[in-house]
């Protein structure tokens, strides 16, 4: 004689399921912290101000074309290089003409510092790969920060990273992240 095996109850198993997927929704973080970290410029205080006469020996022209190659002042550059000619360009160790000009400037902590004039203008084709616009960036960012390190270690004694927040404040007025990007557009074969 065969026995009756009684059912399992299912009724409430999609209430059940309901519940715990609303709990694990509200209960889970999501990491949206990515993207790349910059600090914008201040708007300006008056809405017809014209922006800054910037010679041109104070612009440090990046361009990537859509093939993702990478032209540094008008010169087909390898990715491995840029970093070096970034630093070259940001710090001017020798005061050359061709290079951004330096201003003496007071600053705390530091007493009176050679400030260059320093801008890096990145420019993109609408068809370069996100990769090598990050990788573009990656560069760009270590060489400032490697030029900080370097300054700090010779200054201080110890990397950047290492210093008081208002040390690093008289750094970063040294050597400010200049980086104007702009807007994407064809920049052709060159």
């Amino acid at each position: 004689m065969a026995r009756n095996v009684p059912e399992i109850p299912t009724a409430s198993m999609a209430d059940i399921a309901f519940m715990l997927l609303i709990f694990f929704l509200v209960a889970t973080t999501m990491d949206v912290d990515t993207g790349l970290a910059r600090i914008l410029p201040a708007m300006p205080q008056e809405e017809d101000q014209k922006p800054p006469d910037v010679r041109e020996r104070n612009i440090f022209i990046v361009l990537i074309d859509r093939l993702d190659r990478l032209m540094v002042e008008g010169q087909v550059t390898d990715i491995k290089d840029l970093r070096v000619k970034t630093k070259e360009f940001i710090v001017n160790p020798q005061d050359l003409p061709n290079l951004p000009e330096k201003e003496d400037v007071e600053i705390e902590f530091l007493g009176i510092v050679s400030v260059p004039k320093q801008i890096i203008s990145l420019q993109n084709d609408r068809g370069t790969s996100y990769g090598m616009y990050i990788k573009v960036q990656n560069e760009l960012a270590a060489a400032y920060t490697e030029v900080r390190d370097e300054f700090s270690m010779n200054r201080f004694g110890m990397k950047y990273d290492n210093l008081s927040e208002d040390l690093q404040a008289a750094v970063r007025k040294v050597y400010p992240m200049s980086i104007s990007e702009a807007e994407p557009k064809s920049i052709g074969d060159r």
